[in-house]
């Protein structure tokens, strides 16, 4: 189990070797995130505190200058790819991140209800940001921890993502982005995931000062190989998620009203997610569930979050 974290740190430092320097080469495209609005950002599936995900690079930066952000909130849900990882209950969570020039590199912590009954979600992230032609990149590696799991169990594991943005004019934006991890949650299976959203920002002509308004959606598949063969030796079902929703900032406080949904089956949400209180009386599959277990973890909910950010 050691032998295995430390590959994984090791393939995580190499990316990271690998693609700063061509993130970073050109210090007059130097992007980093931007404090404000960041809650308007148009959400690819990423953990809710893990990353400042879809804030904007900044031409102009000093290259040397070293600088903090912090974000924290509550949310009645947390919301992961279109499962639950609070079991459809409320969720708080914090974030610091600290960038230099085009490179960055945070910390987060969030609550969660998970099978595995680990005391909370903590995420390692670093990466970097430029700005190429009027595209902001951003490519980080990530490597969430989960301390405290019943004995025997071990769900930590890391992942690499890229993702770019690109505002259409004063009001649109689109985004897309991939994300890859070897071992996802230490089950053996790799996954893939994509996903691409949209923005709309009202203009601010038509808002009182300090007030922002962005309206965001967009959808995401994934996709699995095989498992363990101490787990089943089968993938994990493919599946896509969407989101759409609204989001209000006042000065450094964002209020999030969001929609989210999947298409997986109530069974398929149980072989994705080991729902310890699914229920009998599904459909029976011999391979991958064959109590015919259903869950609720990927059903359709509406989720409210109130934040805040620090720069």
């Amino acid at each position: 189990m050691v032998e295995r974290r430390l590959r994984s740190v090791a393939i995580l430092a190499i990316a990271v070797a690998a693609v700063g320097p061509l993130l970073i080469a050109d210090h007059s495209a130097l992007g980093q995130a931007a404090p404000g609005n960041y809650g308007g950002a148009i959400s690819l599936g990423g953990h809710g505190w893990s990353s400042f995900e879809g804030a904007p690079a900044t031409p102009g930066r000093e290259a040397n200058q070293l600088e903090f952000s912090f974000r924290g909130g509550v949310a009645t849900d947390y919301i992961y790819r279109g499962t639950t990882l609070s079991d459809h209950k409320p969720a708080a969570g914090g974030a610091i991140e600290a960038t230099f020039g085009a490179l960055y590199a945070g910390f987060a912590i969030a609550s969660v209800k998970l099978p595995t009954q680990p005391t909370a979600e903590m995420t390692f992230i670093a990466g970097a940001r430029r700005t190429i032609g009027d595209v902001d990149l951003d490519f980080g590696v990530s490597y969430f921890a989960y301390p405290r799991e019943i004995s025997g169990t071990d769900t930590d594991y890391w992942q690499a993502a890229i993702r770019a943005d690109k505002r259409i004019n004063e009001v649109f934006r689109v985004a897309g982005g991939f994300a890859y991890s070897p071992n996802v949650s230490n089950t053996g299976a790799w996954s893939w995931y994509a996903a691409g959203g949209v923005g709309f920002d009202v203009p601010s002509r038509f808002l009182p000062a300090d007030i922002g308004v962005s309206f965001t959606g967009g959808a995401g598949y994934s996709w699995f190989g095989n498992q363990s063969p101490e787990l089943g030796g089968f993938p994990l079902p493919a599946y896509w998620n969407w989101q759409a929703g609204v989001t209000l900032t006042y000065k450094v406080f964002n209020l999030d009203l969001r929609y989210y949904d999947t298409n997986l089956s109530k069974e398929d949400c149980f072989v994705l997610t080991g729902d310890p209180n699914a229920r009998p009386g599904g459909a029976i599959n011999f391979i991958t569930n064959p109590e015919g277990l259903t869950s609720r973890w990927c059903s359709a909910a509406l989720v409210a979050k109130v934040s805040f950010a620090l720069n």
